[in-house]
């Protein structure tokens, strides 16, 4: 596995995860968008050619927002989740980031333990946060 910064030629493999995954995918256009911007960071795990998830993170001085992190459903529970953020915190922090924000759905038990086990601690609640289900996010943060 290979872990490494995502390419615009990446983006039909990650728009196939995002759509299996997600009940409100970003569009293909929106992640071009975040994609070509200066103040975020987007990654990949590939193997063979094959895109086994990404992640993002948009920053603001020495502060970071976790936008996304998906991992192909055939794949999940091999730890690619944890390379993947655990990599990006690394580079975040060489890059001077010192602080890290995400919200994840509240009854998403695996996400939550997943960024437990790399120190975030949930420090809020954004009620009604999500559609499709409705649900409460939970906010969690990290100090690196």
């Amino acid at each position: 596995m290979t872990f490494r910064e995502m390419l615009i030629e990446d983006l039909d493999q990650v728009m196939e995860i995002e759509t299996d995954l997600f009940a409100m995918p970003w569009t293909k256009e929106g992640m071009f968008t975040f994609l070509t911007r200066e103040d975020t960071m987007f990654f990949v795990v590939e193997e063979k050619g094959r895109i086994l998830g990404y992640c993002s993170m948009q920053t603001v001085l020495d502060e970071g927002d976790i936008l996304n992190v998906a991992v192909r459903s055939d794949r999940q529970k091999e730890g690619i989740g944890y390379f993947l953020v655990d990599s990006m915190l690394m580079l975040a922090q060489a890059q001077g980031i010192s602080l890290v924000h995400l919200e994840v759905r509240e009854s998403n038990g695996t996400a939550r333990r997943l960024y437990q086990r790399l120190g975030f601690v949930e420090d809020g609640l954004r009620k009604n946060y999500y559609t499709d289900p409705l649900e409460n996010a939970v906010l969690m943060t990290k100090k690196q």
